[in-house]
């Protein structure tokens, strides 16, 4: 709707300063001459609006000029409120920042919209982490935060999975990513990406870094965990599934059905390692057919357990 598309334009103006048409067009997903006649518009209406050419030139707003929050829809309220996170903001030590500003929005809503919004509190809570996953502990995460809000450099010893295990970096953080109750730090050079609970010690620095105009976190954040995903799954494994067992990673289609009723199906495993612990817990539930390296180690497992459970009634009668 036009009227939407012009509160749009001034809320960008306002919170991002100057902006071409070609990057109000771009953001508003409209061609730049439906950006020239909204301009019109708000000119028009009496919005303090100002045009420069050339290079460097573009629409501001005139410096003072602030529009009240009147423009919000209903479920632009709502969700305003449902996208609130009390628990991330808190880690950052901004827990309190994000209780006035939720205030203070709550207090220029109009008293239709306010209901709603306090309707959404009421009713949806977000907690991101698992049932089964304990906290981590983050103690440099406000470090960390801190760093990236000021563009500073950290010198960390942080502990990874591969030998050797503990090392020393130089990081420029780029960006902090909580990914399922976890927190990710995504740093310069490369860009790549540190959990942050893994930091062993964390010095700062007062040495700032220059943070690359180009680099968007969301689009390097959406690209890193499709590059995970493709390397995480890199093996596969024929298996036979009970009736009403399904795998990550199965096709919904796949497989074909046995007289048994069970479902023959190749799927992706990530490493012989974790396909043997993963499968080792739906017990029999599933066999693996191949690769016979992991019918192998399968089959020593469930050999090496029969072997300590059948001998456990001797052991108690000692």
């Amino acid at each position: 709707m036009k009227s939407s598309r012009l509160v749009s334009i001034l809320l960008l103006l306002q919170t991002r300063g100057r902006m071409t048409a070609a990057q109000l067009a771009g953001e508003l997903e409209v061609s730049v001459r439906t950006v020239y006649r909204d301009v019109e518009a708000l000119s028009a209406a009496g919005i303090p609006l100002y045009g420069d050419a050339g290079h460097a030139g573009g629409y501001g707003l005139l410096d003072g000029f602030r529009t009240r929050l009147t423009g919000l829809t209903t479920g632009e309220a709502q969700a305003l409120f449902l996208s609130g996170a009390p628990g991330p903001a808190a880690d950052l030590g901004l827990g309190s920042v994000l209780a006035a500003a939720q205030l203070k929005v709550r207090a220029a809503l109009p008293p239709e919209l306010r209901a709603h919004a306090d309707r959404i509190s009421g009713r949806f809570h977000l907690d991101a982490p698992g049932w089964y996953a304990d906290e981590d502990e983050t103690p440099y995460l406000s470090a960390v935060a801190d760093a990236v809000w000021n563009n500073r450099i950290l010198h960390i010893a942080y502990h990874r999975w591969r030998t050797p295990t503990d090392v020393e970096r130089r990081l420029e953080p780029y960006g902090l990513v909580l990914k399922a109750g976890r927190w990710y730090v995504v740093a310069g050079p490369g860009p790549r990406t540190f959990r942050v609970d893994q930091i062993l010690r964390l010095t700062t620095t007062d040495q700032e870094f220059v943070r690359p105009d180009d680099f968007d976190l969301t689009a390097y954040w959406t690209t890193y965990q499709r590059d995970f995903h493709a390397r995480l799954r890199q093996g596969e494994a024929v298996v036979r599934l009970a009736p009403g067992v399904r795998l990550a990673g199965q096709p919904e289609t796949g497989g074909c059905t046995d007289d048994d009723g069970w479902t023959v199906a190749t799927v992706p495993i990530e490493s012989l390692d974790h396909a043997h612990a993963e499968f080792l817990r739906l017990g029999t539930g599933i066999e693996v057919l191949e690769p016979p390296e992991l019918r192998a180690k399968l089959a020593r497992t469930v050999a090496e357990l029969a072997e300590r459970y059948g001998n456990a009634g001797a052991r108690g009668g000692d």
